[in-house]
Protein backbone atom coordinates (compact mmCIF):
# COMPACT_ATOMS: atom_id res chain seq x y z
CA UNK A 1 0.00 0.00 0.00
CA UNK A 2 1.30 3.44 -0.91
CA UNK A 3 1.41 5.73 2.13
CA UNK A 4 2.37 9.36 1.75
CA UNK A 5 1.44 10.67 5.19
CA UNK A 6 0.90 9.22 8.68
CA UNK A 7 -1.27 11.06 11.20
CA UNK A 8 0.01 10.66 14.76
CA UNK A 9 -2.73 11.42 17.30
CA UNK A 10 -1.43 12.21 20.79
CA UNK A 11 -4.16 12.40 23.46
CA UNK A 12 -2.72 14.23 26.47
CA UNK A 13 -4.12 14.91 29.93
CA UNK A 14 -1.82 16.37 32.60
CA UNK A 15 1.39 15.08 30.98
CA UNK A 16 3.59 18.17 31.40
CA UNK A 17 6.57 16.03 32.46
CA UNK A 18 6.59 13.83 29.34
CA UNK A 19 4.84 15.62 26.47
CA UNK A 20 8.03 17.49 25.52
CA UNK A 21 10.21 14.37 25.16
CA UNK A 22 7.42 12.60 23.24
CA UNK A 23 7.14 15.44 20.73
CA UNK A 24 10.93 15.74 20.51
CA UNK A 25 11.29 12.06 19.64
CA UNK A 26 8.48 12.12 17.09
CA UNK A 27 9.75 15.22 15.28
CA UNK A 28 13.22 13.68 14.96
CA UNK A 29 11.88 10.31 13.83
CA UNK A 30 12.40 9.43 10.17
CA UNK A 31 9.59 7.24 8.90
CA UNK A 32 10.30 4.41 6.48
CA UNK A 33 9.62 4.92 2.76
CA UNK A 34 9.85 8.71 3.25
CA UNK A 35 6.37 8.82 4.77
CA UNK A 36 5.48 12.30 6.02
CA UNK A 37 4.11 13.05 9.50
CA UNK A 38 1.03 14.94 10.62
CA UNK A 39 1.06 15.38 14.42
CA UNK A 40 -2.25 16.15 16.15
CA UNK A 41 -1.93 16.79 19.89
CA UNK A 42 -5.31 16.76 21.63
CA UNK A 43 -4.97 18.38 25.05
CA UNK A 44 -7.89 16.96 27.00
CA UNK A 45 -8.43 19.77 29.51
CA UNK A 46 -5.00 19.61 31.17
CA UNK A 47 -4.40 21.81 34.24
CA UNK A 48 -0.72 21.13 34.95
CA UNK A 49 1.04 23.20 32.29
CA UNK A 50 0.78 20.63 29.51
CA UNK A 51 -0.88 23.16 27.20
CA UNK A 52 1.90 25.73 27.61
CA UNK A 53 4.58 23.12 26.94
CA UNK A 54 2.88 22.04 23.72
CA UNK A 55 2.47 25.66 22.59
CA UNK A 56 6.12 26.41 23.34
CA UNK A 57 7.22 23.33 21.41
CA UNK A 58 5.15 24.30 18.37
CA UNK A 59 6.62 27.82 18.43
CA UNK A 60 10.13 26.39 18.58
CA UNK A 61 9.57 23.83 15.81
CA UNK A 62 7.73 26.00 13.32
CA UNK A 63 8.76 23.81 10.38
CA UNK A 64 6.98 20.74 11.74
CA UNK A 65 3.39 19.79 10.91
CA UNK A 66 2.07 19.94 14.48
CA UNK A 67 -1.41 21.05 15.51
CA UNK A 68 -2.74 21.60 19.02
CA UNK A 69 -6.42 20.96 19.65
CA UNK A 70 -7.70 21.69 23.14
CA UNK A 71 -10.72 20.43 25.06
CA UNK A 72 -11.67 23.03 27.65
CA UNK A 73 -12.92 20.25 29.95
CA UNK A 74 -11.47 16.79 30.50
CA UNK A 75 -13.59 14.40 28.44
CA UNK A 76 -11.48 11.23 28.42
CA UNK A 77 -8.97 9.47 26.19
CA UNK A 78 -11.58 8.10 23.80
CA UNK A 79 -13.10 11.56 23.27
CA UNK A 80 -9.64 13.02 22.61
CA UNK A 81 -8.87 10.33 20.06
CA UNK A 82 -12.22 10.91 18.29
CA UNK A 83 -11.38 14.61 17.99
CA UNK A 84 -8.07 13.71 16.36
CA UNK A 85 -9.67 11.17 14.03
CA UNK A 86 -12.08 13.78 12.66
CA UNK A 87 -9.20 16.12 11.80
CA UNK A 88 -6.75 13.53 10.46
CA UNK A 89 -5.70 13.77 6.81
CA UNK A 90 -3.00 11.08 6.66
CA UNK A 91 -3.34 7.82 4.78
CA UNK A 92 -3.02 6.03 8.12
CA UNK A 93 -3.56 6.97 11.76
CA UNK A 94 -1.58 5.83 14.79
CA UNK A 95 -2.37 6.55 18.44
CA UNK A 96 0.65 7.66 20.50
CA UNK A 97 0.20 8.07 24.26
CA UNK A 98 1.83 11.14 25.81
CA UNK A 99 3.32 9.35 28.81
CA UNK A 100 6.38 7.61 27.28
CA UNK A 101 5.11 4.11 28.16
CA UNK A 102 5.29 3.42 24.40
CA UNK A 103 8.45 4.34 22.49
CA UNK A 104 7.74 6.64 19.48
CA UNK A 105 10.87 5.29 17.80
CA UNK A 106 8.95 2.03 17.26
CA UNK A 107 6.27 3.63 15.08
CA UNK A 108 8.10 2.23 12.05
CA UNK A 109 7.60 -1.29 13.43
CA UNK A 110 3.83 -0.84 13.24
CA UNK A 111 4.00 0.92 9.90
CA UNK A 112 5.97 -1.80 8.13
CA UNK A 113 3.17 -4.41 7.56
CA UNK A 114 1.02 -1.69 5.96
CA UNK A 115 3.86 -0.47 3.76
CA UNK A 116 4.30 -4.05 2.56
CA UNK A 117 0.62 -4.14 1.56
CA UNK A 118 -0.21 -6.90 4.03
CA UNK A 119 -2.20 -5.11 6.75
CA UNK A 120 -5.04 -2.62 7.22
CA UNK A 121 -4.70 -2.55 11.02
CA UNK A 122 -1.63 -3.18 13.17
CA UNK A 123 -1.65 -3.63 16.96
CA UNK A 124 1.52 -3.30 19.01
CA UNK A 125 1.68 -6.16 21.49
CA UNK A 126 3.43 -5.91 24.85
CA UNK A 127 3.26 -9.71 25.16
CA UNK A 128 4.78 -10.69 21.83
CA UNK A 129 8.36 -10.69 20.64
CA UNK A 130 11.59 -9.97 22.46
CA UNK A 131 11.36 -6.21 23.03
CA UNK A 132 12.12 -4.71 26.45
CA UNK A 133 9.31 -4.21 28.92
CA UNK A 134 9.33 -2.98 32.49
CA UNK A 135 8.32 -5.58 35.10
CA UNK A 136 5.34 -4.13 36.98
CA UNK A 137 1.91 -5.02 38.38
CA UNK A 138 1.29 -8.76 38.00
CA UNK A 139 -2.48 -8.38 38.34
CA UNK A 140 -2.54 -5.70 35.65
CA UNK A 141 -0.89 -8.20 33.32
CA UNK A 142 -3.42 -10.89 34.27
CA UNK A 143 -6.25 -8.41 33.76
CA UNK A 144 -5.00 -7.33 30.34
CA UNK A 145 -4.69 -10.93 29.19
CA UNK A 146 -8.18 -11.75 30.48
CA UNK A 147 -9.68 -8.75 28.67
CA UNK A 148 -7.91 -9.80 25.47
CA UNK A 149 -9.18 -13.36 25.89
CA UNK A 150 -12.75 -12.13 26.40
CA UNK A 151 -12.52 -9.74 23.46
CA UNK A 152 -11.20 -12.49 21.21
CA UNK A 153 -14.18 -14.68 22.09
CA UNK A 154 -16.54 -12.06 20.65
CA UNK A 155 -14.42 -10.86 17.71
CA UNK A 156 -12.94 -14.22 16.66
CA UNK A 157 -9.52 -12.57 16.45
CA UNK A 158 -6.43 -14.09 18.09
CA UNK A 159 -4.87 -10.91 19.45
CA UNK A 160 -2.41 -11.15 22.32
CA UNK A 161 -2.85 -7.54 23.54
CA UNK A 162 -6.21 -5.93 22.76
CA UNK A 163 -5.64 -3.27 25.45
CA UNK A 164 -2.41 -2.04 23.86
CA UNK A 165 -2.24 1.72 23.49
CA UNK A 166 -0.31 1.37 20.22
CA UNK A 167 -2.72 0.85 17.32
CA UNK A 168 -2.38 1.84 13.65
CA UNK A 169 -5.33 2.01 11.22
CA UNK A 170 -6.04 3.04 7.66
CA UNK A 171 -7.61 6.48 8.06
CA UNK A 172 -10.75 6.02 5.96
CA UNK A 173 -11.56 2.80 7.80
CA UNK A 174 -11.25 4.44 11.21
CA UNK A 175 -13.22 7.53 10.17
CA UNK A 176 -16.07 5.31 9.00
CA UNK A 177 -16.45 3.63 12.40
CA UNK A 178 -19.02 5.20 14.72
CA UNK A 179 -17.04 5.40 17.97
CA UNK A 180 -18.81 6.40 21.19
CA UNK A 181 -16.62 5.64 24.21
CA UNK A 182 -15.11 8.68 25.95
CA UNK A 183 -12.66 6.91 28.24
CA UNK A 184 -10.43 3.84 28.13
CA UNK A 185 -13.37 1.89 26.68
CA UNK A 186 -12.05 3.08 23.32
CA UNK A 187 -9.75 0.04 23.12
CA UNK A 188 -12.39 -2.75 23.28
CA UNK A 189 -14.91 -0.67 21.31
CA UNK A 190 -12.64 0.04 18.35
CA UNK A 191 -11.47 -3.59 18.36
CA UNK A 192 -15.02 -4.95 18.28
CA UNK A 193 -16.18 -2.59 15.54
CA UNK A 194 -13.03 -2.95 13.46
CA UNK A 195 -13.36 -6.74 13.55
CA UNK A 196 -16.79 -6.50 11.88
CA UNK A 197 -15.34 -4.98 8.70
CA UNK A 198 -15.45 -7.57 5.93
CA UNK A 199 -12.02 -8.60 4.67
CA UNK A 200 -10.09 -6.56 7.27
CA UNK A 201 -6.45 -7.60 7.60
CA UNK A 202 -5.22 -7.35 11.19
CA UNK A 203 -1.59 -7.81 12.23
CA UNK A 204 0.29 -7.68 15.53
CA UNK A 205 3.92 -6.75 16.12
CA UNK A 206 6.00 -6.96 19.27
CA UNK A 207 6.78 -3.62 20.95
CA UNK A 208 8.60 -2.35 24.02
CA UNK A 209 6.70 -1.20 27.08
CA UNK A 210 8.06 1.21 29.69
CA UNK A 211 5.22 1.11 32.21
CA UNK A 212 4.67 3.77 34.86
CA UNK A 213 3.68 3.42 38.49
CA UNK A 214 0.73 5.34 39.91
CA UNK A 215 3.21 7.62 41.68
CA UNK A 216 4.62 8.45 38.24
CA UNK A 217 1.20 9.36 36.87
CA UNK A 218 -0.41 6.12 35.64
CA UNK A 219 -4.16 6.78 35.29
CA UNK A 220 -5.93 3.54 34.41
CA UNK A 221 -7.38 1.58 37.36
CA UNK A 222 -9.60 -1.38 38.24
CA UNK A 223 -12.78 0.59 37.48
CA UNK A 224 -11.57 0.98 33.90
CA UNK A 225 -11.12 -2.79 33.77
CA UNK A 226 -14.72 -3.37 34.83
CA UNK A 227 -15.91 -0.88 32.22
CA UNK A 228 -13.78 -2.63 29.58
CA UNK A 229 -15.60 -5.90 30.33
CA UNK A 230 -18.92 -4.12 29.85
CA UNK A 231 -17.71 -2.63 26.55
CA UNK A 232 -16.48 -6.01 25.28
CA UNK A 233 -19.86 -7.60 25.98
CA UNK A 234 -21.90 -4.61 24.79
CA UNK A 235 -20.16 -4.13 21.45
CA UNK A 236 -19.57 -7.86 21.04
CA UNK A 237 -23.28 -8.63 21.33
CA UNK A 238 -24.00 -5.89 18.80
CA UNK A 239 -21.70 -7.71 16.38
CA UNK A 240 -24.60 -8.90 14.23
Amino acid sequence: MSIHKLTIIIPAYNEAATIGPVLETITQLKLNASVQKEILVVDDGSRDGTTARIQNFIQEYTGENIQLIRHEQNRGKGAAIRTGIKLATGDCIIIQDADLEYDPEEINILLEPVLKGKADVVYGSRFQGGQAHRVLFYWHSVGNKFLTFLSNMFTDLNLTDMESGYKLFRREMLQNINLQENGFGFEPEVTAKMARIKGIRVYEVGISYYGRTYEQGKKINWRDGIWAIWCIVKYGLLRK
